[in-house]
């Protein structure tokens, strides 16, 4: 079994039932999809290039990506409707975990000058939203074979409803949130 699905389990959806005061199990927030994105704007002139992304992101979530398409044609861009500029995948199930787990203890460790993830990126629905500027930063990823680093972003998609149980939920995953001023105040009394 996947060790961030049976810490869920047994340790946060205990610890999410007992903060929010919720009664049945099936109340308890949980993470639904992971989705990660990757925009590839210089596939319009070199097709190359989203094939190396989509490499990218194939080694760095397990499964293969799809290619996202242009729904508009923009003549500034010389870009028409239809054209590949990026690719995406969803993650759900052992993989998400998975993912998640390599995430929290591998990859954010690895981000230079990291200080914490900003606790902004809450929808108000209860999804998460984070850039990333660089796919250098996954184990999965040989620096010597990189052509170009590229930025990501990663959308954490819970049943929550609102940000609150969502950051809860994600802070008892292990997420490295940045402290804010309330926070950072109230720890050092």
């Amino acid at each position: 079994m996947v060790r961030l699905k049976d810490r869920y389990d047994n340790d946060i959806r205990l610890a999410m039932m007992k903060k929010f005061g919720r009664k049945n199990i099936m109340e308890v927030p949980r993470l639904e999809k992971i989705v990660i994105n990757i925009g590839v704007g210089e596939a319009i002139g070199n097709a190359k290039m989203l094939e190396a992304a989509i490499k990218d992101l194939t080694a760095i979530a397990g499964q293969k990506p799809i290619i996202t398409r242009a729904r508009k044609s923009i003549s500034n861009f010389k870009l028409r409707a239809g054209m590949a500029i990026g690719t995406c995948v969803t993650l759900r199930r052992a993989r998400m975990y998975e993912f998640l787990d390599r995430f929290i203890s591998v990859a954010v460790p690895r981000i230079r000058d990291f200080r914490g993830l900003n606790p902004n990126g809450f929808d108000g629905r209860g999804s998460y939203s984070l850039g990333l500027n660089e796919q250098i930063i996954f184990p999965e990823i040989d620096y010597d074979k990189v052509e170009k680093v590229r930025g990501m972003s990663i959308t954490f998609v819970t049943t929550a409803k609102t940000d609150d149980e969502a950051h809860e939920l994600l802070r008892l995953f292990g997420m490295p949130f940045r402290k804010t001023g309330s926070d950072a105040g109230s720890a050092a009394a």
